[in-house]
């Protein structure tokens, strides 16, 4: 006789969630070998989303009084032009990187709002559609904070490092870089021997800072990303116990009130986290103009 279903238990439910929907199983948490699909369409979509309020800003900007929903955008815009502005001294480079910094403060906010969403919500949706295609419906796995995921958050890092070498190049020219990678931080020397020795100790000195800015600028969204949720599933999980629960009368009221006041937080770390993003990336490309 087959075994028969039982509910799953906490560290089930858990694990269960923190599977992403992909080609292989994850073997460890930085493992890059698979691609994320639902980081990946879940992602796009938001960044369609975001490309599509910004059209429709534009298509319905007026020179009059605006409305709330053109002022909103226009305060928003402002303020990521100030930004800009305070960290890119080169007029030229600020026409792509203010509206870049916009995009990727917003597509971050998104990407981050997904957090929001009832855990259970679009994974319990997908589950019934994956069922209905022939599939066992307890292996449907999905994810839908792409921010929670070590391989977007790097992707984007990665994506600001490639900026950087490109303005370093640019504004200082590929010998004036190349220059700067032996120089700083500790200077040369006239001495031949010892110019090659700190020319050796600089150059690891900036490999370790750019490799140190990269990861450090990922992991960051990630790790505050990927705790939210932990938090959001722990508090689901009371939920669950208080739906099963006979005795504990309190304990779907400390449910709702521990959801509502995380929700409540966590409205100001999305907005929070996608700002910080957007403000390194501002001051790494700033760096990137600068000569040491």
């Amino acid at each position: 006789m087959a075994a028969e279903a039982h509910a799953p238990t906490a560290s089930e439910y858990i694990v269960h969630h923190l599977q992403h929907l992909q080609n292989i199983k994850q073997k460890s948490i930085v493992d890059f070998s698979v691609v994320n699909f639902d980081s990946v369409i879940v992602g796009l979509v938001l960044g369609f989303i975001a490309l599509f309020v910004f059209w429709r800003a534009a298509r319905t900007a007026t020179s009059g009084v605006p409305g709330r929903f053109q002022a909103a955008v226009e305060i928003l815009v402002e303020m990521v032009d100030n930004q800009a502005k305070a960290n890119i001294h080169n007029a030229e480079s600020r026409k792509f990187i203010a509206p870049l910094a916009l995009t990727v403060f917003v597509w971050i906010f998104l990407m981050n709002a997904m957090d929001m969403l009832p855990v259970d919500l679009l994974p319990a949706i997908w589950a019934q559609i994956y069922g209905a295609a022939g599939h066992d419906p307890q292996h449907a796995y999905l994810r839908v904070v792409p921010t929670a995921d070590l391989s977007t958050t790097l992707g984007l890092s990665f994506s600001v490092l490639v900026l950087c070498l490109y303005y370093s190049v640019k504004i200082k020219g590929l010998g004036g870089w190349a220059h700067e990678l032996v120089t700083a931080p500790f200077g040369t020397s006239k001495n031949p021997v010892f110019a090659l020795i700190l020319g050796v100790v600089n150059l690891l000195m900036q490999i370790i800072e750019y490799i140190a800015k990269t990861v450090s600028h990922g992991m960051r969204l990630f790790g505050n990303m990927y705790a939210g949720e932990l938090v959001f599933m722990l508090i689901a999980l009371m939920g669950g116990a208080a739906a099963m629960s006979l005795s504990g009368v309190l304990l779907p009221l400390g449910h709702i009130i521990a959801g509502s006041i995380w929700a409540i937080f966590h409205i100001l770390v999305i907005t929070l986290q996608a700002f910080i993003f957007m403000m390194l990336a501002l001051i790494y490309l700033g760096q990137a103009h600068e000569a040491h």
